[in-house]
């Protein structure tokens, strides 16, 4: 028997020391190396015999059998759950032999969301499990019964540990199995304790190796760090076929379920739910759910008309413009937004067209929770700054987005068409867009359902606000600021 070597790996990244350290090397982690003795999981890691006892023992050595791409068989249906903005995250349902991770913040309805996934699934006819290692089987039906899903056709299993998940799996076939969650299962096969690297590791690969060879759909729920990553190594991602991360902010009742990886589907899809007493409810057209339609616009607020994944959302973002008080340091507080690119427009703001944010507080909101990070953004942000700086609301019904160079020129971005569109859907009557680029140079008015305003630079946005801008001074409505 080989003999069983003491490491220490990291329980935030899954780096293995050689011994034990304060600080991990390669994420820079205080006081995360645990213990850990290397053993074969399962016998998958045994020490590989030598050539010589292979051919003693009669073994050819013979690889698996090669086929050509034409004698593949092709992929069959997807499992379809229901739930129409889960599946198209999923990139229209669930694929026969694949393995999706989901993970978010305690509390935030994982559970409860894959439940009516999977109950959905069932009342279709495919067979379905649900393996919880947190709750007992009377707390899921209380769950399900909550959630008008009682009579589903799921079968239930309350185990932790993986050889009998892993029996349930084998002599049930299901075409759909969740696991609540990775982190509670454990091996007989290893001394470490339930969620450490480890743990994490083998159990996901044995869940995911039998999904594969079965045709399983495999559904693993994972817990998230403080820093909202999924917890556990990074190679337990490269695992799975599907990464996909629910959140939400507990003081809105919407969540978001958003793909971070996908091989079946496109990525930075996203799909709206409203936690509601009967469970999470699906949000069609999640524009209506961002975007405040009021009657009067006010100073400070702009509608950008972004792209998340395939489908164009609007969303409202705010911006408050104060004086700093006293001689403090000029606040930057942003919520749903890069603050490194706020910055970088502030600084085109200020330089290009002579409006100083200097003495000035800066609050700048995403309204609903949302989290924008395409640089379309830019120029809904923009105007929204110079709207509450100047005390100048932007014309009713109107929608902004384009890239800022750091030059002060507005780029053109992608998929405009499906941003107007949306717009018209909700409707919006004019858009401040970048000016295309043969147009460029020239005085063309814009026709279609949606007015365009064409902006060729950022100056240009300040001058349809009506925000006077002059070297060294502030907006029409604020006294000078000498920057200090």
């Amino acid at each position: 028997m080989p003999r069983a070597t003491a490491t220490f790996v990291c329980q935030s990244c899954g780096a293995v020391h050689p011994r034990w350290q304060g600080r991990c090397d390669a994420c820079g982690a205080w006081n995360t190396l645990v213990e850990e003795v290397a053993e074969s999981p399962l016998g998958l890691s045994a020490p590989a015999t030598s050539p010589g006892k292979r051919a003693r023992s009669g073994s050819s050595g013979a690889g698996p059998a090669l086929v050509t791409l034409e004698a593949v068989t092709p992929a069959p249906d997807r499992v379809v759950t229901g739930v129409t903005e889960f599946d198209r995250v999923c990139g229209g349902g669930l694929v026969e032999a694949s393995a999706v991770l989901i993970g978010g913040d305690p509390g935030i309805g994982k559970s409860t969301l894959l439940l009516q996934a999977v109950a959905g699934a069932a009342l279709r006819g495919a067979s379905a499990i649900y393996v919880s290692g947190e709750e007992a089987a009377a707390q899921i039906q209380d769950r399900a019964r909550r959630l008008g899903l009682a009579a589903a056709p799921v079968r239930l299993a309350t185990e932790t540990r993986l050889e009998a998940i892993v029996d349930i799996l084998k002599r049930e076939k299901p075409a759909l199995a969740v696991v609540d969650s990775i982190q509670t299962l454990w091996t007989e096969a290893l001394s470490a304790a339930p969620g450490t690297v480890a743990q994490v590791r083998t159990c996901a690969h044995e869940l995911v190796r039998h999904a594969k060879k079965a045709g399983t759909a495999l559904i693993l729920i994972g817990h998230v760090t403080k820093d909202g990553q999924i917890a556990g190594p990074r190679v337990v991602e490269h695992l799975v076929d599907a990464v996909l991360h629910f959140e939400g902010e507990r003081g809105h009742h919407f969540r978001l379920l958003r793909g971070l990886k996908n091989r079946f589907g496109p990525t930075d899809e996203i799909g709206v739910f409203e936690m509601g007493d009967s469970g999470l409810r699906e949000v069609p057209n999640p524009s209506a759910l961002f975007v405040d339609r009021r009657g009067q616009t006010r100073p400070g607020s702009a509608v950008f008309a972004g792209i998340e994944g395939t489908r164009p959302v609007l969303v409202e973002i705010q911006a408050l413009v104060a004086p700093t008080g006293g001689f403090g340091a000029p606040r930057r507080a942003v919520s749903g937004w890069d603050s490194t690119r706020l910055a970088m427009v502030l600084a085109v703001l200020e330089t290009r067209c002579g409006i100083r944010f200097g003495g000035h507080d800066i609050y700048l909101n995403v309204a609903g929770g949302l989290k924008i990070s395409e640089p379309a953004a830019d120029l809904a942000v923009a105007a929204a700054l110079v709207s509450a700086l100047g005390d100048v609301a932007l014309p009713p019904d109107t929608v902004a987005f384009g890239e800022i160079a750091l030059s002060g020129d507005i780029r053109p971005v992608g998929r405009m068409d499906a941003r107007l569109k949306e717009a018209e859907k909700l409707g919006f009557e004019q858009a401040f867009t970048p000016m295309a680029r043969e147009a460029r140079g020239k005085k063309q008015p814009a026709t279609g359902p949606v007015r365009i305003l064409p902006l060729e630079s950022v100056s240009e946005l300040v001058q349809q606000l009506g925000v006077e801008s002059r070297p060294g001074g502030a907006g029409s409505s604020g006294p000078a600021d000498d920057g200090l």
